[in-house]
């Protein structure tokens, strides 16, 4: 029988680390001027990045032992056992037809929402190539970041339902929030996991945003500096019958999480034939019932 989300306190105290194993993630370096990225779209080519990054060796935690106690409001983040009746990732309309419901019908049932917007699905891999999607083929984020910040958080919720109804949503004292579905295409995985930071253990301070330019429009995201009080976790060989939910922006301001820094890890203890890591992730706007 499937196991709900546990009950959700706002603590600020983090989760325990052990950090039984090292890993390499690469963070921004704090600069005078804002941050900026060209994106694909707006190059023709390899995005362009105006800001350098540094890469540190980080203890990461094993999350598995942890699973029961994650929560999205607390950690940003959480591990689910969710087998999917999907037997091709790379059949688009398998994605948009079965996939998508099946996410819909996920995070209703677990985060007990009124209303769930899908609205994109990447395809990733660390092969050369990348990994195919319908605007081009992609690796792995490989700088810890955040999905969305304070600004572009709501500015998304605008693009999607519109101003004057997103507008109205927020006013009313509607919790909304971004949260990201990330499966294995393969497993288990053995190259380039995703490490998490929780949320707990990350300043605002070290959240930087960035300019993220597209043809005729530009977003923001953050980037994150390092900090030593930073705590990082990961779930080793991950199946294609697990998820992580992860949060990247909430519209509630009241102690719980809103920003999950993540990024994938470099971890040096990886097989030099491990196949490489396929993955799949579905970027959602939740609405909740409050």
């Amino acid at each position: 029988m499937e196991q709900p989300l546990p009950s959700v306190r706002y603590e600020a105290a983090p989760l325990e680390a052990s950090g039984a194993v090292v890993g390499s993630l690469n963070f921004i370096r704090r600069q005078s001027r804002k941050p900026v990225i060209h994106s694909a779209a707006l190059t023709g080519g390899a995005p362009r990045f105006f800001f350098e990054t540094e890469e540190r060796s980080v203890p990461l935690t094993d999350l598995r032992p942890l699973a029961r106690r994650l929560s999205v409001d607390r950690q940003g983040f959480a591990l689910l056992h969710r087998p999917t009746v999907v037997a091709d990732f790379y059949d688009d309309a398998a994605i948009e037809t079965v996939y998508g419901p099946e996410i819909e019908a996920l995070l209703r049932r677990e985060l007990g929402v009124s209303r769930v917007i899908l609205f994109d699905s990447t395809r990733r891999s660390d092969d050369p190539a990348g990994a195919a999607n319908p605007d081009g083929r992609r690796g792995p984020a490989t700088r810890v970041h955040v999905d969305y910040t304070v600004k572009s958080g709501p500015q998304r919720l605008r693009d999607l339902l519109g101003v004057a109804e997103a507008d109205k949503l927020l006013s009313s004292g509607r919790r909304v929030a971004q949260i990201n579905v990330w499966r294995p295409i393969r497993g288990p995985v053995q190259r380039s996991p995703l490490a998490l930071a929780d949320a707990a253990t990350v300043r605002a301070e070290d959240l930087i945003p960035t300019d993220q330019v597209f043809p005729g429009r530009t977003g923001e995201i953050y980037h994150l500096a390092y900090h030593p009080e930073q705590r990082w976790y990961y779930a080793p060989q991950m199946t294609p019958d697990e998820v992580l939910l992860i949060k990247s922006w909430d519209s509630r301001e009241d102690g719980r999480a809103r920003f999950t820094p993540h990024s994938a890890v470099d971890l040096p203890q990886t097989p030099k034939d491990a196949p490489p890591r396929e993955s799949i992730e579905v970027r959602t706007l939740i609405v909740f019932d409050e």
